[in-house]
Order: C-alpha cells, then sequence, then structure tokens
C-alpha cells in the first residue's frame, strides 16, 4: 500500500477516527485505524466494536493494499505537522513497519495483522430514510443533556428514537431521560422512516454523530434495523449497536392537568438563576421559586455562604393563578432553558407534582422536570 495525501484532508479523517478507536487498549487491534487503499481509494475505519466509522478521502494512490496502525499516534503526528505539507504512507507488507514521510519528516510505525481488524458491516439494515443534517441536529441537541450516566439503567443511556402518534399525526420523537428530567423532541417522519422500529441510540453513538453534523449541512442518509444503525454524513459512515433494552413508558410521567402556566424571558430567568444559585457549592444547588401574580422571586440558602435573592417583575413575567413555591435542581432548570431560544413557558400543578417546561416559540418540544424540596 502506498499513498500520498493532503495533510489537512488526513488530519480531519484522523480527528473523526482517532475519537472512536479504543483508548484502553484491552484489545489491541482496535486501538489501530484500518487504511485501506484499493481502485484508487483511501478509506479509514476505526471501532471499539460497539461503534464503527468509515471515511473516504482524495489521495494519490501508487499500490493497493491494507494495513492497521495507532489511531492515536498517526493523530498526533499529523496535527503537529505544519500546514500545506503532503503525508506519503508507504507499507510493502507483512510484518514490515507503515513508513510515513512529511517534507523532512520521516517515522516508522509498527503494525498488526489486517485480518484480525473486525468489522461491524454484516447484516442488512431494512429500514432507510434521508433527514436534512439541521433536523437531526436538533432533535440531538434538545435531548441528549436528559440522557442518564446510570449505568445500572442502561436503558436510559442513549436516546429513544421511534414513530409515535402526535397531535397531527404520526411523529418522529426523541426522548431522553435520566429520571429527574425528560426530553421530548419531535419531527415529521421522513418517507421510509413509518414502520421503522423503536431504536436507543447509545450515548456515544450521539456524542460521535453530533460532532459530525456540526460539519455538513446535507441530507443524512440513516439505515436501521433492530440492533443496529447507520448514519452517512457526506463522505463519513456511522454505524454503531443500539442498546438491548425497552425504554420505559415514558407518557405516563408527563403530566396532563397542569394549569397554572408561568411565562417568563428565557434568558432573564436562566441568568438570575445562575446568579442566585451562585451562593451554593453543593452539585444540586436548589433554587426555589416563589409565583404570584405576574411575580416571580427566586431564592437560595446555603448553611455555609448564606442566602441569595432576585425578583423578576411583570416587565418580565406572566402569572395569573394562586400563588405557588416550587423548588428545582438549579443545574437542571439551565439545561432546560439553554435549549429555549425566547420565552419559557412552565405548567405547574403543585409544589410536589411533574412540572412541564415548553419553548412558546416551538411546540415540537417538550420537557418534564421533577421537583425537589427546598
Amino acid at each position: 500500500m502506498k499513498l500520498k495525501a493532503d495533510r489537512a484532508t488526513l488530519l480531519k479523517a484522523l480527528a473523526h477516527i482517532q475519537s472512536v478507536a479504543e483508548k484502553r487498549n484491552t484489545i489491541p487491534i482496535l486501538a489501530n485505524v484500518l487504511i485501506n487503499v484499493a481502485d484508487g481509494r483511501l478509506t479509514l475505519t476505526a471501532t471499539d466494536m460497539e461503534i464503527a466509522v468509515v471515511e473516504e478521502i482524495g489521495a494519490e494512490t501508487s499500490r493497493n493494499g491494507a494495513v492497521t496502525a495507532p489511531a492515536a499516534v498517526l493523530y498526533e503526528i499529523a496535527r503537529k505537522l505544519p500546514d500545506g505539507v503532503a503525508i506519503e504512507l508507504d507499507h510493502t507488507g507483512g510484518d514490515a513497519p507503515l513508513a510515513l514521510r512529511a517534507g523532512r519528516y520521516a517515522t516508522s510505525l509498527n503494525v498488526l495483522d489486517v485480518d484480525d481488524f473486525p468489522s461491524m458491516m454484516a447484516g442488512t439494515l431494512p429500514y432507510h430514510f434521508t433527514m436534512p443534517a439541521a433536523v437531526l441536529r436538533g432533535l440531538i441537541d434538545r435531548t441528549r443533556f436528559a440522557i442518564s450516566t446510570e449505568e445500572t439503567r442502561y436503558y436510559l443511556n442513549g436516546i429513544y428514537l421511534h414513530v409515535a402518534a402526535g397531535d397531527e399525526g404520526s411523529m418522529l420523537r426523541a426522548v431522553a431521560t435520566d429520571g429527574h428530567r425528560l426530553a421530548r423532541v419531535e419531527t415529521e417522519v421522513p418517507p421510509g422512516a413509518e414502520e421503522m422500529p423503536g431504536v436507543i441510540v447509545p450515548r456515544k453513538t450521539v456524542a460521535e454523530l453530533r460532532k459530525l453534523l456540526d460539519e455538513g449541512t446535507e441530507d443524512v442518509a440513516v439505515g436501521l434495523s433492530d440492533t443496529r444503525i447507520q448514519f452517512t454524513v457526506g463522505t463519513v459512515t456511522l454505524t454503531s449497536k443500539l442498546i438491548d433494552g425497552t425504554f420505559p413508558e415514558y407518557d405516563r410521567v408527563i403530566p396532563r392537568g397542569n394549569d397554572k402556566i408561568l411565562r417568563v424571558g428565557k434568558r432573564d430567568f436562566s441568568d438570575a438563576v445562575a446568579r442566585v444559585a451562585a451562593i451554593s457549592q453543593e452539585r444540586s444547588r436548589p433554587v426555589k421559586l416563589s409565583i404570584g401574580h405576574n411575580l416571580l422571586t427566586l431564592s437560595a440558602v446555603s448553611p455555609d455562604q448564606g442566602t441569595a435573592k432576585e425578583e423578576l417583575d411583570d416587565n418580565y413575567v406572566t402569572y395569573d393563578s394562586t400563588p405557588l413555591e416550587i423548588g428545582f435542581q438549579a443545574r437542571y432548570l439551565n439545561d432546560i432553558t439553554d435549549q429555549i431560544d425566547k420565552d419559557v413557558e412552565f405548567a405547574f400543578s403543585d409544589s410536589s407534582a411533574p412540572t412541564i417546561v415548553r419553548d412558546v416559540a416551538s411546540p415540537s418540544a417538550l420537557y418534564v422536570l421533577m421537583p425537589m424540596r427546598v
């Protein structure tokens, strides 16, 4: 195998690849990138046995072949080479090292047998559809903050993607919850997705996909089965196993009778929460909302630091119901309001019941937040 590639092009691909390659090195081959040259095409592949990324890039190829080399080392070398340099990779086969040359720099890297490199491409994906990158990016951004990190509840360690009945017919929904807050965002069902099974996309896959979506505005091709999902973004294909579990019946925790409605400007509210919560060093940082007619008072108490309070009056707040006091974790409040552009709407029942939070300008998103005692 022999090729020459532009440093910037190779570096961008290696950035995608090395973040997927296994870092713990318990299985040495998983720390390597598979470099394959065939019929004038160069592809790079990395996998940790849960996710695989394959990227095709432009290069001058002069000899077909394949080799595996340490992904992190290759990335670091490419990152530290000067802009504009061409990188040559040359492997003569077998156990011979991979030679790398770039300008006056040269090195050789140990390789591992290509036959030991695992593949995640076996099996069919019966469901296929495409969706705009911006839409998929929105589904991820407005739900992933609520993904659970509690490994014992593994079925909550991802985004539940499924087709569900909405107010205006079937909708494609993304849902995430950690038991303290829930995020549900929906969009039109793309053609071809109508019969797809409900799937749980793992947290790491969501993170890697989100990086790819930052770099492209074109449509994303999605293929899936009951056990795998695949996203193609430009020249990059990300394949992942799905979480083998049953997502809870989340509709049961969405309250139906919350009729006490508070509307407040997102920026004014989130800034006030941050200022009031600064008094406490606790991770939970509880904040109490005392709500009256067109008046919201936020307060926090710290046994060590003191107290803090801020009022938002009718210049910022609309509320015309019975007075209410309710507490929330400050971080959870801001995680939700970070997804909202302008005005936020809270729908309360009482101080101990789940609260619904909505983006006034975007009815496709709904959030549920559990209160806490303050």
